[in-house]
């Protein structure tokens, strides 16, 4: 399933390219949109895991240089039937985390400073439990391609923009050129907001349920979640934005985010709710 969305979501961008292409600058537009767009699918693939962790500045850490971690990640993994993935040190207070890359065997973990130093050994491991259970339901690639796509398409509202003030393509079809720009201003953000929902919310629950399983611990899980979703909204993760805030365990946009209706994660009481109920066994 997660296949299918992951060529739907680059079928996607394609013709997002190829429709401003072709309002900006007709059937030349629209071929050069082509080349840019398989360009686009071939780094979202490929580098979009790099990108999004040079975007938080993210550094690598191994076995010598963070041992306690490295032996958490580790042990989780062995309980997921997982290979070790790369692990990644973001130097923000403010306590958050997510797993990129594009299957598990090119995966990579990353966690702010702020959850490696301010929750117990418990706690954290449910929280990296959560972000392999991403890994091995192959949740990555998609979650990756969709801020490369959310991306896209805030630049492409932006061409519309251009493509509107300057005029678009000229000849008989302005007027058609201007009202097809003006769609795009105005329904690329929303489309973007619902892309980030149809990917991410759904998705949460089952890394939740599988971080607790692979950590044996529902419940310093949901402590987790607390005390991260309450951290975040006293102050947001640094650099966040909303084409990759659907990727952290936590929205590390705090009060920066849009209302919960379209927020693109779960509201956290009802995740708490859930792995209660696990580890009451009524679910």
């Amino acid at each position: 399933m997660n296949t299918l969305k992951t060529a739907f979501l680059m079928t996607v961008m394609m013709i997002l390219f190829l429709l401003v292409g072709y309002l900006v600058g007709g059937d030349t537009g629209m071929a050069v949109a082509f080349i840019f767009s398989l360009v686009m699918n071939f780094g979202s693939y490929w580098f979009s895991g790099k990108v999004v962790l040079s975007m938080y500045k993210a550094r690598e850490v191994n076995k010598e240089t963070a041992p306690e971690l490295y032996a958490i990640v580790e042990h989780l993994a062995q309980n997921a039937g997982l290979p070790v993935p790369r692990i990644y040190i973001i130097d923000d207070p403010t306590p958050n985390a997510f797993a990129t890359g594009r299957n598990p065997e090119h995966a990579a973990i990353a966690a702010t400073t702020g959850i490696i130093r301010g929750l117990n050994s418990q706690e954290l491991a449910g929280v990296l439990g959560h972000e392999l259970a991403h890994i091995k339901h192959r949740d990555i690639l998609i979650g990756t391609i969709a801020a490369t796509l959310v991306g896209t398409i805030t630049f492409i509202a932006q061409m519309a923009g251009w493509a509107m003030m300057f005029g678009g393509r000229g000849g008989s079809r302005d007027d058609d050129s201007g009202l097809g720009s003006l769609f795009l201003i105005i329904l690329a953000p929303i489309a973007g907001t619902l892309l980030q929902l149809a990917v991410s919310r759904s998705r949460e629950y089952l890394a939740d349920q599988g971080g607790a399983q692979f950590s044996g611990n529902p419940l310093a899980l949901a402590s987790a979640l607390g005390r991260i979703s309450e951290a975040n909204q006293i102050k947001p993760v640094n650099n966040s934005g909303p084409a990759s805030a659907h990727m952290f365990i936590v929205n590390p946009m705090g009060r920066k985010s849009l209302m919960k209706l379209f927020s693109t994660h779960p509201p956290i009481e009802e995740r708490i709710k859930k792995l209660q109920m696990m580890a009451g066994g009524r679910a």
